[in-house]
């Protein structure tokens, strides 16, 4: 039986690997700052076990590295 947190995780994937669809029209630093949002959302999540702070927090940190990444 699988818990909240194996749900949640694999509920933040989908929603990662879906929002990423949409990415293909975007600059290659707007895609790496999406997909380094999404990733520290869902790396916050988890090291915070499924805090709201810890996400927005991990997804903001993602965000600021994808989007340096390449510059």
């Amino acid at each position: 039986m699988k818990t909240f947190r194996e749900y949640a995780a694999s509920a933040a994937m989908a929603a990662m690997l879906c929002g990423l669809c949409g990415c293909a029209g975007m600059s290659q630093r707007g895609q790496n700052t999406a997909i380094g949002a999404g990733v520290g959302g869902v790396a916050g999540s988890v090291l915070t076990g499924g805090s709201a702070l810890g996400t927005l927090g991990g997804a903001a940190v993602g965000g600021v590295i994808g989007h340096e990444i390449k510059k």
